[in-house]
């Protein structure tokens, strides 16, 4: 089989099995499975793969129609102009995520020498691209899971930032740093346990749980993390959450306004507040 008769057959089934962006969808599919790039699948639809190749294509084919996510097959992800190594243990990046790094930037820009901590880093996405774009920087980051930490450590190492990014195994401030930071930055899991049989096949089936959902209403660890952050933040100090479309009215009674000033929250690509910002 061509390339061209491969890249039609697996858009064809990609499309029956109701994925969207079935035709980018086979592409990058190709592009992974084959080792080539998609100038070169654009330029040689005569090509034959090889048996090695086309065996590789069929299977992450096969486990894209199972609806497993794209970027667990690859291993990749970009977020915030970073190429990511991504696995089943931690949340695929999305870019609504991508605000949070812009305002920890935005809000650390001014400190000479500014250190933050994240709460759950996952893939370290926001850390990650922060310290890269914070170049004078320091971070220390927590997550529960020692193998999202693991990815994490990876994705610091291959960008370069590992000697500004401490790591440590906690559940929220269980055994965060014992010092004070210039700000809190988390994307905490906070999709209610009721709405998950309603999500895509892609997260619900194969993304981490415990990265998803608090097993509540969504908002319990929420709660939690506005709650410890202020032993942990320096006077003046900023904390910035990721939040769920419909949680900020219920977020804003968390806030008490004697321990938090300049609360504000933030919309998404959809008009969404998806972003809260409080200062101590």
């Amino acid at each position: 089989m061509t390339i061209r008769e491969i890249l039609t057959e697996a858009a064809a089934a990609l499309g029956a099995a109701g994925i969207p962006e079935h035709a980018r969808e086979s592409s990058s599919l190709a592009q992974f499975a084959l080792r080539k790039d998609r100038v070169f699948l654009i330029s040689n639809p005569e090509y034959e793969p090889n048996a090695d190749e086309l065996a590789r294509f069929q299977n992450a084919l096969a486990r894209r129609l199972s609806r497993e996510p794209l970027q667990y097959i690859t291993g990749r992800q970009e977020f915030y102009g970073l190429d990511l190594t991504v696995t089943p243990d931690v949340l695929i990046p999305r870019p609504e995520t991508e605000m949070l790094v812009e305002k920890a930037i935005e809000l650390l820009r001014d400190t000479e020498t500014p250190e933050f901590a994240e709460i759950g880093i996952g893939s370290g996405c926001i850390s990650i691209s922060t310290l890269v774009n914070a170049t004078a920087s320091r971070a220390a980051a927590v997550d529960i899971s020692p193998a999202a930490i693991e990815v994490a450590r990876n994705n610091a190492e291959i960008h370069g930032v590992s000697g500004r990014l401490e790591l440590v195994e906690s559940d929220l401030f269980a055994q965060f740093p014992a010092r004070r930071f210039d700000l809190i930055v988390s994307n905490p899991p906070y999709v209610p346990a009721t709405d998950l049989d309603g999500l895509q096949p892609e997260v619900k089936s194969f993304e981490p749980r415990i990265a998803l959902t608090d097993g509540d209403d969504g908002t319990s660890i929420i709660r939690r993390i506005i709650s410890g952050a202020p032993a942990f933040l320096k006077p003046g100090g900023f904390l910035v959450i990721e939040i769920g479309f419909d949680q900020s009215p219920a977020v804003s009674g968390f806030l008490d306004p004697a321990i938090w000033t300049q609360v504000e929250f933030f919309p998404d690509f959809q008009g969404f507040p998806r972003m809260l910002v409080a200062r101590l």
